[in-house]
This record gives C-alpha cells, structure tokens and sequence, in this order.
C-alpha cells in the first residue's frame, strides 16, 4: 500500500507563550499604538527595531506594516518617481513588482539562473536602463553578493534587497540585508517571524531612514523611537516628506519580541528539516536539485526543485499524484497565476518581453513550505512520496 501523509501544510507552530504574555500585557495597558506610551515608557515597537538592528548590525531599523510596505517606503525615501524604471527579478513574488508599480515606477525584470538566483550577465546587460535595483533574494537563494555590488556600484545602482525569505540567513558571514543601501523583511504568518502581518526596514544612511520613519507616519513623534537618527537629521527632510502611514504597533512587535530571540533556534530547526528533504530527492531521475553556492547560508523555509522541459501535463500530474498522497506542492510554470504562484508575464500592468532561458526554469519550479510543524521522520516520508511519484511520471507510469 503506497504510503501517505497526513499533515498540514499551512499549520504553523503555535505563538510562544512568552510573546502570548507579552501581547496580553499590551492588551492590558490599551496603548496598541506605537506612540501611546507612558511618560518615561519605552513601547514594544520602539524596542523590538533596536533590538534588530542590533541582530543583523544596522544603525536604524523601522518596524512597519508588512514586507511589501517596506519595499514602497524604501523606494519613495531614496526617490523613485513615477515613470522612473526599477530593476527587479524575474522569479520573485507579486508584492516586489507591486511595490515598484505602488510608487508609479516601472519594473524592469532581469532573469533568473537554474539556481534560482538573478542571473548576473542579464543584469549587466540591462543595468544601464535604471538607476535602483530591487533585490528579491526569491525563496531564500541569496546570489554571489559580492559580484552583483560590484557590478551595481560601478554603475551607481542603488541597491535595495528584498529579505522576505532570508531573515536569518548570510552571504560569506554577512547578514542578508547587509549589502544594499536600505533593506526590507517580512514577519507575515509563513515567514521567519510571526505577526500575521508585519516587516522591517533596516539602514545605515541617516538621510534615507529618516525620510522612511516619516513616510511611515511618525508625524512628528520620532523621538519615541530608539533605533532612529538624530532629531537634526529630521530637521532636514521633516517639511518635505509626505506621511503614508504604515506603522507597527506594539501589539505585533510584542509577539515579535520573544520569536526573535530564538530565531537562531528556528533556522537550525528548518535547515535539519531542509537537508533531510534534499539529500531523499538527490539523484530522483528527471528531477533537478537546486545546488546551493559556497558562501551562501540560507534559511530552509521552503524547498524548490526543477522538472525541467517537463511537459505541463506531466507537471502537473506529479502535484495531483503527490497531493493525492497528502504532499502540497506548488508550480510557478502554470499559464495563470495560482496562490501566491505567479512569474513576471503574470503581472500585466509591468510590461515584459519573453526570456526563453528565464522562461525554462521557471516553468520547470515546483516549490514547497518546509512547516517547522512535521517531523525529520515526516520529511523523510514526503520526499519518499514526491521521488516515487515524479519517478513514476517520468517513467510513464
């Protein structure tokens, strides 16, 4: 009898009890917002940006309403203006070219390699045609950092990543996030952090962070704030600087708290999960693992590998025979967008023009949540399950 399995895909682990405690203590006090504090009171928002800027080593960090908030503010603190073109990936997530299109911009999508990574000749080809590239580190696959800074700095590209998948993880010991001038991160429900809904915006440039903290509706309160510039910076752009409100508040950075304190724990606990699942699919026929680069330590929240030159019938008879097994898989190669699947033809307000090499990979992704919720037993199960039934569809079975 074929084996099946029985967990959910989609269910996380429960809130810690500490940040559970610390949220009702917030409840408690009726100061939700992040500028409601008591006289001599430092708020849960306040502490929780200190206290990652302090993780990942930036001087000023910002805790906003979610990832995709971040990347607009980042855009409108370092000036995009509409009709200005903004590179970006090809392989990547709505919210990134939705970002760049929220401020009127115009994305300009470079490819993506079979490693799952921006394709670094295709962005020299195109880096002339803009002055911003908004980089989507897409599923945790973090490119040769160091080349692709070298190739943007001689260019005088502003770099801003995107770190939705990669909070926690490193190029060459530096933290994702690091490299580029401002820096963006999710906490949404299935990303390294739980909030529901939430992100960072992390800097080193005074300027552009205070710009981002009046964007992000602080009127004129950022002296609340701990991991901010100098209240003379502010005086420089404070008159300028349009309010769009997009602010943490205390009750989300109290359920943030405790989480990142033990995400050093949490990433440790995905990547096990993550190798268990990689070395059962190595050497499947006709299925491609994704190779990670030396230099590059990656968070395994989410596995992908290639069916590459698949049909997509057959594609997608390996996700039903998988599904029927209780494994979900995702295609990011289906005609219409599905979820959160979806490729840069999808989005009909950027304009695009085929990448046949792009077009190739990502029409042979299949993607899948690595749920910190299943065991090292029960990974080793799923890739029992996807190995027997790609083999299957690959030996016409």
């Amino acid at each position: 009898m074929s084996e099946i399995f029985s967990g959910n895909f989609t269910q996380q682990e429960p809130i810690p009890e500490d940040a559970i405690e610390a949220a009702v203590a917030v409840m408690r006090s009726g100061r939700l917002h992040r500028y409601n504090v008591a006289d001599g009171e430092l708020g849960e928002a306040a502490l929780l940006e200190q206290e990652f800027a302090a993780q990942v080593g930036a001087k000023y960090c910002l805790a906003v309403a979610s990832g995709g908030y971040a990347m607009g503010c980042a855009l409108r603190a370092i000036g995009v203006k509409p009709g200005d073109k903004v590179l970006t990936n090809a392989f990547t997530l709505a919210p990134v070219p939705g970002a760049i299109a929220s401020v009127g911009a115009v994305p300009v999508f470079v490819g993506v390699t079979d490693q799952l990574m921006i394709d670094l000749e295709d962005l020299a080809a195109k880096v002339d045609q803009a002055d911003v590239l908004m980089l989507s580190h897409m599923r945790g696959h973090i490119c040769d950092m160091d080349a692709l800074m070298t190739l943007c700095d001689a260019k005088g590209v502003t770099v801003i990543e995107d770190c939705a998948h990669t909070m926690g993880g490193n190029w060459k010991g530096v933290p994702s996030g690091r490299h580029g001038v401002m820096a963006c991160y999710s906490t949404q429900t299935y990303k390294h952090l739980n909030s529901g809904e939430g992100g960072f915006l992390i800097s080193d440039d005074a300027d552009l962070m205070a710009r981002a903290v009046i964007l992000s509706g602080s009127y004129m309160l950022y002296d609340r704030h701990l991991a901010a510039p100098e209240p003379e910076v502010f005086e420089k752009v404070k008159y300028e600087t349009p309010n769009v409100s997009g602010r943490m508040d205390n009750l989300r950075a109290a359920l943030l708290r405790p989480q990142l304190r033990k995400l050093s724990r949490q990433v440790a606990a995905w990547n096990a999960r993550y190798q268990v699942l990689e070395e059962g699919l190595r050497n499947t026929p006709g299925l491609q693992i994704v190779e990670r680069p030396e230099g590059e330590a990656f968070v395994g929240s989410s596995i992908q590998f290639l069916l590459l030159d698949w049909s997509a019938d057959k594609i997608n008879d390996v996700l039903a025979r998988c599904g029927a097994r209780g494994v979900d898989l995702k295609w990011f190669g289906g005609a219409e967008p599905e979820a959160f699947t979806s490729r840069y033809d999808s989005w009909r307000y950027a304009p695009s023009a085929p990448m046949p090499g792009t077009d190739r990979v990502l029409k042979g992704i299949v993607d899948m949540r690595v749920p910190l919720t299943f065991s090292l037993d029960d990974y080793a199960l799923i890739a029992r399950i996807i190995r027997a039934e790609v083999g299957a569809v690959w030996q016409g079975g």
